[in-house]
């Protein structure tokens, strides 16, 4: 890597440094801190198996967030197309020699990690996004015609995902890259027919989905009729989030975690776990430190002088921001289970990679606000 790539005319790399939105920075540890406890938590006190490998994950991460958020945009603007076409040949890869878990063959085994391609393929369409109505007038991001390059940057690796199965994730990439086209200024009436056009198709789509899809879907209208098994997580998630009270029962001490009611505590259902012992004062701390990330992050896009900058740092938050809801709403029985990852705070190498490979961006962003991205 260049050390170019690192400077630029105006700025040392001391001031770099200390351009740094270190207010997100302590934001993003506070919100991990809160993740490496409860994994402590969920492991019953064990630091090791899980909250240590958490620890070592973010320490590494961070100093990859601070590596990219010191490149000139301008290079991640030259390096999209690049990225975009490298996540789409790892998507392939893992159709061919993908390692299969839990019924799905979605991961590629580094040996030290297990790589979810699909994670990070959401940072890379929205990249790509960006590159492209960077420069666009409203004008021509209202043609249809402009649309073809989107559609096939969102529904490419779409369709790769939708193979592994993981619906959750391909309707992730389809939301993000929706909340990119529609910022960008694209008309109303299209999302509106788009909406109606998929509510119509259900019954179809209904007929493609796997049988566990299926069963989701009827265990979020009806919990009660399979409390046993399939609307077992999703009641006991509720159990435990109603025994917390205001208060919580405090750390350590969450009895439908430690008991092993609540499954998959680590990851998806780590929220669950957090406010069965913080309660629900602890629930809004925690996400009053999510809202604090997003407004943090609507500001530096906003500053932004580039188009490029402005949707990439844009289109990330709103990515972070729809994993926070969705798992947020999904623990709580707002809408079905569809295995997302609470960013930051569960369990897993991937999808802390990605959330702080996207805020390394957004920095960089923030950073090069006033750069020359030229097409």
């Amino acid at each position: 890597m260049s050390y170019s790539m690192f400077m630029q005319d105006d700025m040392s790399f001391r001031q770099k440094l200390l351009k740094l939105n270190w207010w997100l920075i302590i934001l993003i540890c506070s919100v991990a801190a809160v993740g490496i406890a409860s994994l402590y938590s969920a492991a019953g006190g064990d630091f090791d198996r899980w909250a240590l490998r958490q620890l070592m994950r973010f320490g590494v991460g961070m100093v990859g967030l601070v590596v990219i958020a010191l490149i000139d945009i301008k290079w991640w603007y030259r390096l999209t197309w690049p990225i975009y076409f490298i996540g789409m040949m790892m998507l392939v890869f893992v159709e061919i020699k993908g390692h299969v878990g839990m019924g799905a063959q979605r991961w590629i085994n580094l040996g030290f990690m297990q790589l979810q391609p699909s994670e990070l393929m959401k940072i890379a369409v929205i990249m790509a996004l960006a590159r492209h109505y960077h420069g666009a007038s409203i004008e021509q991001a209202r043609r249809l015609s402009f649309l073809i390059v989107p559609i096939l940057v969102i529904f490419a690796p779409v369709a790769l995902v939708l193979m592994q199965p993981d619906l959750g994730t391909a309707l992730m990439i389809i939301m993000a890259g929706a909340a990119m086209v529609f910022m960008a200024g694209a008309p109303i009436w299209l999302f509106i027919s788009a909406i109606v056009g998929a509510t119509v198709s259900v019954p179809i789509i209904w007929q493609f989905l796997h049988e566990y899809q299926k069963k989701r879907i009827r265990t979020f209208l009806d919990p009660e009729s399979d409390p046993l098994g399939a609307g077992y997580h999703i009641t006991q998630s509720k159990i435990a989030i109603g025994s917390g009270g205001v208060e919580g029962k405090g750390f350590l001490q969450g009895t439908q975690s430690h008991l092993n009611f609540l499954p998959e505590k680590q990851t998806d259902f780590i929220f669950t776990l957090w406010v069965e012992e913080w309660g629900l004062f602890g629930g809004v701390f925690l996400l009053m430190l999510f809202l604090f990330i997003f407004i943090t992050v609507l500001r530096t896009s906003l500053r932004c002088r580039h188009n490029f900058g402005r949707y990439l740092a844009l289109g990330v938050g709103v990515n972070f921001s729809l994993y926070v809801f969705i798992n947020i709403a999904m623990v709580m029985g707002l809408i079905p289970v569809v295995g997302a990852p609470l960013p930051l705070v569960s369990y897993g190498g991937t999808s802390m990679l990605a959330a702080l490979i996207g805020f390394g961006l957004i920095m960089s962003c923030g950073i090069y606000r006033h750069s020359k991205v030229t097409r």
